[in-house]
């Protein structure tokens, strides 16, 4: 989660696509709410689309994010500078305090970042060389990042192609002696099965990692995600809904564990239940991934307003849905029945492309930024990145696990997820600070939509030439 690049070394498009949308300043239109069908009126559906030379639909700029108001979110990280006191102390601890109360759990350890919040956890429910982890494909790369750095093997199980988390009608053919965890995504902020996944945990004996890094707040059966599982792993990346630059938390109910994640972020020093060695330096092998005073300081200023900001993302994201149905070729993503609140970290659809007389999708992407309206094609396939191979051909994977399994073109065969190659090719994505603004943004939205739906064809004709 460091770096603006993708696997392949080529920039990132998620990155990429959040910073420019996300740099531009906050922008209400003019009037009350209107329908769609009104919207496509005024900005004129049936007009010249922007790339082909007609007005946009819109020029006004999107909610600015990480929104900063210096009258209520300076100070606090002023007096911590001023303290001089900036490595983890009691404002760390203040801000793991108030993450667990927000989300009902009892503990919370904060981390550098959402990836060493899973590192850390895999670690410490005892994950090793020679465990298999299953995995969704739908996921930024940092969830299989973790496994590997554990040495551990991750096993994909293909997606629900309606919710695209991880399906769990699938979990139980891939599972085999060495299994010994499931990590469910809660990709996009929008919540997984839990209650399947937890009692096909529960049959099989195996310990569930969530990760949350991406669904702050969401909710299924009125109980936060991140909640359900052994631990949970959130994120505060700055596109994040608790943006804070950097910054991860693990959190779970469960004292030992808790204690052990953080004698382990803290080069193994004792505590809590890890005390009690009279003399002793470090009880375990550890790491340093420890949080600072002054991005704690930034975590607790935003903190306030996360609760608000997710019910307006919710609310946008129902109504953009409500406006999206109607548009041949556009299918809205689906939360299961049991979800009672979306993060809507990113607000998701699936793109036919015959629907749009035969406009490729990144045309498609292409026309709809030239209408003003930013938006990004995802995540592509994990499972064959080369990336994996490396890892295989180390010698902790060599002297750990069958080579018929290290074989990098047959574990690309085991491990391939057609429903999620599908999405790869079909899914658009708009950014959760898009969800910020006034209902008028999100008919713009759907605006810019059925103007390109209505004249793809000549957009294709165009692209040709």
């Amino acid at each position: 989660m460091e770096k603006n690049i993708s696997q392949n070394g080529a920039p990132n498009p998620r990155r990429s696509f959040l910073k420019s949308s996300g740099a531009l300043t906050a922008g209400l239109l003019l009037g009350s709410t209107l329908k769609a069908a009104d919207t496509f009126h005024i900005n004129g559906s049936a007009a010249t689309p922007a790339i082909l030379g007609g007005d946009p639909v819109r020029r006004a700029a999107w909610t600015k994010w990480p929104i900063w108001k210096p009258e209520t979110d300076e100070q606090r990280v002023v007096d911590v500078i001023r303290s001089g006191i900036w490595s983890r102390a009691s404002v760390v601890t203040e801000f793991e305090k108030e993450w667990a109360a927000a989300l009902g759990v009892k503990r919370s350890l904060a981390v550098v970042n959402g990836t060493n919040a899973l590192v850390v956890a895999l670690n410490q429910l005892h994950i090793k060389t020679g465990d298999e982890i299953l995995v969704p494909p739908y996921t930024f790369i940092a969830t299989i990042t973790a496994v590997l750095s554990n040495g551990a093997m991750p096993v994909f199980v293909d997606i629900d192609p309606d919710t695209y988390q991880i399906d769990p009608a699938k979990l139980e053919a891939k599972i085999t002696p060495r299994t010994k965890a499931i990590m469910p995504v809660h990709i996009l902020g929008l919540p997984a099965d839990m209650d399947r996944i937890m009692a096909i945990a529960k049959k099989h004996n195996l310990v569930v990692v969530e990760d949350a890094c991406q669904a702050h707040l969401a909710e299924y059966g009125h109980k936060k995600v991140g909640t359900f599982g052994n631990a949970g792993c959130f994120s505060f990346q700055n596109s994040k809904n608790l943006a804070i630059g950097e910054g991860g938390a693990v959190v779970s109910d469960d004292d030992a564990f808790m204690d052990r994640c953080f004698s382990y972020q803290n080069y193994g020093y004792p505590y809590g239940t890890m005390a009690g060695v009279v003399g002793a330096g470090s009880t375990m092998q550890g790491t340093k991934v420890r949080l600072t005073e002054y991005q704690a300081a930034i975590g607790l200023s935003l903190l306030k307003r996360l609760d608000a900001e997710t019910t307006a993302r919710n609310n946008n994201a129902a109504y953009l849905k409500s406006q999206l149905g109607g548009i041949p070729g556009v299918r809205p993503y689906k939360l299961y029945d049991k979800v009672t609140r979306g993060a809507f970290h990113l607000f998701p659809f699936r793109y036919s492309e015959a629907a749009f007389k035969g406009l490729p999708r990144e045309a498609f992407l292409k026309a709809m930024r030239a209408e003003g309206i930013p938006c990004s094609g995802g995540y592509t396939v994990l499972n064959n990145q080369l990336f994996l191979k490396d890892a295989f051909e180390s010698k902790a994977y060599q002297n750990s696990y069958p080579k018929e399994q290290l074989n990098f073109e047959k574990y690309v065969a085991d491990n391939r997820c057609p429903e999620n190659e599908k999405l790869c090719k079909e899914a658009v994505w708009f950014t959760q600070n898009m969800l910020l603004g006034p209902k008028t943004d999100m008919d713009d939205i759907a605006a810019a939509i059925a103007r390109i739906q209505k004249n793809a064809d000549k957009i294709k004709l165009a692209a040709k030439t």
